[in-house]
């Protein structure tokens, strides 16, 4: 599937579209969820244009891919305080997987305790 310049997460990250704002780096971008679906629920994206993780996984340099999960970590235990009480992180890929918007990201969770992660 090619990259469409046109999502939401291009337009955030071309300024067209404002975020609240968590973290950024040369590589990535960390903001709000507009629909948070917990008390804490964080989006970090990489700047490149990488539809799903198996993009990202493949086609980013070293560089992006080492950027990206060291703010997933970075942003949960020492700008959001979750290590101690716990969080999830999420990658949605496909349809299936219950992708929504096609640019790679991680999904950072928490402020309460989750529950199962696949209901029965």
């Amino acid at each position: 599937m090619p990259y469409d310049n046109n999502n939401i997460f291009a337009k955030i990250l071309r300024g067209e579209i404002p975020c609240d704002k968590v973290y950024e780096n040369e590589h990535v971008l960390a903001f709000n969820d507009i629909g948070p679906q917990a008390p804490t629920h964080v989006l970090v994206i990489p700047k490149g244009e990488y539809v799903s993780q198996d993009d990202f996984t493949n086609n980013a340099s070293d560089a992006e891919i080492a950027a990206l999960w060291r703010a997933v970590g970075y942003i949960a235990r020492d700008v959001l305080d979750l290590a101690d009480a716990g969080y999830r992180t999420i990658q949605n890929t496909g349809p299936d997987g219950g992708q929504e918007v096609p640019h790679f990201h991680v999904h950072i969770c928490g402020g309460k305790r989750l529950g199962r992660m696949i209901p029965e």
